[in-house]
């Protein structure tokens, strides 16, 4: 995912990029992953045109494609794994057509054509990513030494929910692409609502050393408050850290004879633009 690749080329310079957020009302920071990628990408001159849509704010789904003047139009979701979202309602407010039960990924619009793309979070690409947060909570929090991924166990934190498996396949799924690479001494799953549980990662690892990387694509409720709390700090002192605008948990914090490094959600890691190229040049074929 090198970004010598992007420089000088004109393969997308007839295109435009949307990229679609889920956004809310009640999270400002929901938004920033969506914007922190779209300047990035537009800094880089690789589009005509790079767009920001969200289902929950403006600019609204339902009107982004009146703003998109160029040729080819790549929508690229900033979701974690295929589900009611990616599969249903993007699709189907971008205009894109039913076929066999399924919405088709490409159509035309007048002289356009629109290419959807699969969802961020399913690309193997999305290693790197986990891993580079991993590294960098660890780097950024020595003390008293940055142990070696070698004796480190990593857990990869999700929502876990029976409303839609795909998240937790998309999380699974990173487990064994990690486990196979042998860089850490253990890797494991964990959810928040099925098995196996956050807070069992103390039982669950044998390293003394843990690194926790929440799979989200933006920070909030989940992350900041649920999370930590789940990790065994209690909820006043992560609500008053909260207020003080301080991170809810401290790294790396010692609990249950282990060693854990917390690390922030996985959206607003810089390498997340190269995954959206990697969606856009496989819908382009």
């Amino acid at each position: 995912m090198a970004h010598d690749r992007d420089v000088g080329t004109n393969e997308f310079s007839d295109a435009a990029l949307v990229l679609v957020g889920h956004g809310s009302t009640l999270n400002a920071e929901s938004s920033a992953p969506t914007y922190q990628h779209a300047d990035e990408l537009g800094r880089r001159g690789i589009f005509a045109q790079v767009i920001e849509a969200f289902w929950k704010l403006e600019p609204s789904l339902a009107g982004v494609l009146r703003g998109a003047f160029a040729p080819r139009v790549f929508v690229v979701p900033l979701f974690i794994s295929e589900g009611y979202f990616t599969e249903e309602v993007i699709p189907r407010e971008l205009g894109f057509q039913l076929k066999d039960g399924r919405f088709e990924r490409i159509r035309r619009r007048g002289s356009q054509i629109i290419y959807y793309c699969g969802p961020v979070g399913t690309h193997d690409s999305m290693t790197a990513v986990l891993l580079a947060r991993a590294r960098d909570v660890v780097a950024k929090h020595p003390f008293p030494r940055a142990p070696a991924p070698a004796e480190t166990a990593l857990f990869i934190a999700g929502h876990g929910t029976g409303m839609n498996e795909n998240s937790r396949k998309a999380i699974e799924h990173q487990v064994e692409l990690i486990r196979g690479m042998n860089v850490y001494a253990e890797v494991h799953p964990a959810f928040m609502e099925e098995e196996p549980r956050i807070n069992d990662c103390y039982t669950v690892a044998k390293a003394k050393n843990l690194v926790m990387v929440p799979f989200f694509i933006s920070d909030g409720l989940h992350s900041y408050e649920d999370i930590p709390v789940m990790l065994g700090e209690t909820a006043p002192v992560v609500q008053q850290r909260l207020k003080a605008g301080q991170a809810t948990w401290r790294n790396p914090t010692e609990k249950h004879g282990k060693r854990l490094w917390y690390a922030s959600s996985i959206g607003n890691e810089p390498l997340m633009a190269d995954v959206i190229l990697e969606r856009v040049r496989e819908a382009a074929g």
